[in-house]
């Protein structure tokens, strides 16, 4: 049998009561205990609760943390997928005739200068893929400048790009872990 909305709340306020009233007593618990006028033993609190507050003389051992926390290990760990994928030296081997063609594409380019289509066009003739599953970081396309490329099959991915002086490169890599051939930006 259902309960009509005023015997449901009803119900409502005497649970709520209960759970309220099965609470430990605030007295009992250190953490409210107010500071003493030395700031040091028995101390009452606004509500008369009492507390313990050591003295400044009485040594305590440094708390161990429940977990150690290493700066760096947390960044390297945060930082994982964007880590490459290893891969082997013949799986770099038969990758490299796509690099050396990708760097001289973007050499190309690079004095010449062209659109986003056309690079994402050239980068996968380079690379033997379509234009539409290339990669592509950075915008100065006229003239080709600060600009990263990226793109391969499952574990190998080829990358170039061109720096802010027009120097094209290109090289073959793994992967990242998080499945793109560029790495992720990152940063908060």
């Amino acid at each position: 049998m259902p309960l009509s909305r005023g015997a449901a709340a009803a119900l409502s306020v005497v649970l709520l009561s209960l759970a309220a009233a099965g609470c430990a007593d605030p007295a009992s618990d250190p953490r409210t205990a107010g500071a003493g006028p030395a700031g040091a033993g028995p101390a009452a609190s606004r509500d008369g609760a009492q507390g313990y507050c050591p003295l400044p003389e009485e040594q305590r051992g440094t708390p161990t943390p429940c977990a150690t926390f290493d700066w760096n290990q947390r960044v390297k760990e945060n930082h994982a997928y964007r880590e490459p994928m290893a891969i082997t030296e013949e799986q770099r081997a038969a990758a490299a005739p796509r690099a050396e063609a990708l760097g001289a594409a973007l050499k190309r380019l690079a004095a010449t200068g062209t659109t986003e289509d056309g690079l994402r066009a050239a980068v996968g003739d380079a690379l033997g893929l379509p234009a539409e599953s290339v990669e592509v970081r950075g915008g100065g396309y006229d003239p080709l400048r600060e600009v990263v490329v990226g793109g391969g099959e499952g574990k190998v991915c080829v990358n170039g790009g061109v720096d802010a002086a027009g120097a094209a490169s290109a090289e073959v890599v793994g992967r990242t872990n998080d499945g793109t051939c560029l790495p992720g930006l990152g940063g908060h």
